[in-house]
């Protein structure tokens, strides 16, 4: 990480560079990284802290936790993960109305680390206190910190903007790769709540790289691009006020009532989950305002969408039930070296960084030869192999049904497997949404296509759920059923592909 006095074509000869690059990257890495190390480290936890303790926990593990069953404690995480990424539309928002990205990146750090801190002390009631800051934080950091990563190279053309964000996502899965492996460690090992602190610490550390380096970011990162007026300030404030109260007074009679229940809280959280993507994408396809071309790339586009959904809901079970199957199920060994489940999701950074530029190669080298894979295609290679993961997943499942504990290698085939659905899917899904976003839309697109995360997490939460449909996500046949659904999807877009093509207009 070390600067130079590099020459740069784009940049004044004197510029400080960071392995060529604005010095400001610098300070966006070292704050990405972290957060991440915290969310991250946390998220290695979380599960396995809910299980704790109770029926569903692993003998022998280290007591202490919630205490809750299987399905509530995958409800809950579900939950987390679906809020977290359903925040990024308001925080997204509130960068361009309210504080600007680098206020609302501060505010969005120390948010987190509160949370975290809060996570730290023992208690049930104030560990969702603290759950909720943590996923409130995230939500707002997520869009802005990647905002201002591309208001380092002033002009949109210059050829180190590719490069920036490929140096900004080996930050993020770096910090992703050390945070179970510390975190989870000491959390599981040693205490609960010292891994939670140490999530905290981290977060901590990138607060202050970001206060540290604001000198190196682009001033235009203070600037809030379109402020609210006085009119529309007051109206907010008057409507979340009025929110506030409602939702205050109606849970106050439940709880007077006798009636609370967890279910109170979860369902109304999964329901807003699938609520709102359903409604935003509604409200944007019926925009009178968008011109013809921009309607048929909205009904593409939600091809895509739903496509996404079913990919996340699958995916983002490997940290939740396929993690529970590791606690519970798999041992906690190989060659004789003991390691503990939060471990596992060190996996899919690593793989990530190890693959990644093996697809990247690969696609051009298809590009070259003329057999590229279409957006299409990719979308639909990436739930064919999310739908493989857990038919291979049926295996494990299979051999611990005589109470037998599995060998970790099949989770690691799991999540390898998995982490190559991502690389056809997810960073297909990023560049399609920016290209088929409505001009009247461009700055809000990419917080949509986080919803498509919130939505999948939101179905695994309303199957999960105890009060709802109460299904074992660990059973032979959910997991057999989620696996056909995959496969399914990705035939009906792979059939349905010149349809969609045909939407996405000049887009490719």
């Amino acid at each position: 990480m070390a600067s130079s006095l590099t020459k740069d074509p784009a940049a004044p000869s004197a510029e400080k560079t960071f392995f060529g690059h604005p010095r400001g990257l610098a300070t966006l890495f070292m704050t990405e990284m972290w957060e991440r190390f915290s969310f991250y480290g946390m998220k290695a936890l979380l599960l396995v802290y809910l299980l704790s303790g109770g029926p569903d926990a692993k003998k022998g593990s280290l007591g202490g936790g919630i205490g809750m069953d299987e399905g509530t404690a995958i409800t809950v995480f579900s939950i987390y993960v679906s809020m977290v990424y359903l925040l990024a539309l308001p925080g997204g928002w509130l960068g361009d109305r309210v504080w600007g990205p680098r206020k609302t990146v501060t505010i969005a750090a120390v948010t987190i680390m509160s949370g975290h801190i809060i996570l730290a002390l023992p208690g049930g009631a104030t560990f969702f206190v603290g759950l909720a800051l943590v996923a409130l934080g995230s939500g707002l950091l997520k869009a802005n910190i990647s905002t201002m990563v591309g208001q380092l190279y002033k002009d949109a053309n210059d050829p180190r903007r590719d490069g920036g964000f490929t140096i900004f996502y080996m930050g993020i899965n770096a910090g992703a790769f050390f945070a179970p492996l510390i975190i989870g460690t000491v959390g599981q090992k040693v205490n609960w709540h010292l891994g939670f602190a140490l999530a905290a610490v981290g977060m901590g550390i990138g607060l202050v790289a970001f206060l540290l380096g604001t000198k190196n970011l682009n001033p235009v990162s203070s600037v809030v691009p379109k402020p609210l007026s006085a009119e529309e300030r007051t109206s907010w404030i008057r409507k979340i006020v009025a929110v506030v109260a409602a939702v205050a007074v109606f849970y106050t009679a439940v709880a007077m009532a006798g009636m609370f229940t967890k279910a109170w809280a979860t369902i109304p959280l999964t329901l807003i989950g699938l609520i709102i993507p359903a409604g935003v994408l509604i409200r944007i396809k019926r925009d009178k305002d968008l011109n013809r071309d921009e309607q048929s790339k909205m009904t593409g586009y939600i091809w895509f969408f739903v496509a996404a959904a079913v990919f996340w809901m699958i995916y983002d079970q490997g940290a939740s039930t396929v993690q529970s199957f590791g606690e519970t199920k798999a041992s906690g060994a190989l060659l004789g070296f003991e390691f503990p489940s939060s471990w596992y999701q060190s996996l899919n950074p690593v793989f990530i960084m190890a693959l990644a530029p093996v697809f990247a190669w690969i696609w051009v080298w298809l590009n070259r030869k003329g057999n590229e894979p279409s957006t299409v295609g990719k979308f639909a290679a990436g739930l064919f192999f999310v739908g493989v993961s857990f038919f291979f997943f049926l295996v494990p499942i299979g051999l611990a049904a005589n109470g037998q504990a599995v060998s970790p290698m099949w989770l690691v085939g799991i999540y390898l497997i998995q982490t190559v659905g991502e690389l056809c899917l997810s960073p297909v899904g990023l560049s399609v949404t920016t290209k088929m976003a409505p001009a009247k839309y461009a700055s809000q697109m990419m917080g949509v296509w986080f919803l498509a995360v919130t939505a999948g997490d939101s179905i695994t939460s309303l199957l999960s759920d105890p009060a709802v449909f109460g299904i074992d996500l660990n059973g032979t046949s959910a997991v057999a059923i989620e696996a056909t659904l995959a496969v399914l999807a990705a035939a009906a877009v792979f059939m349905y592909r010149k349809k969609v093509k045909t939407l996405m207009g000049d887009v490719r």
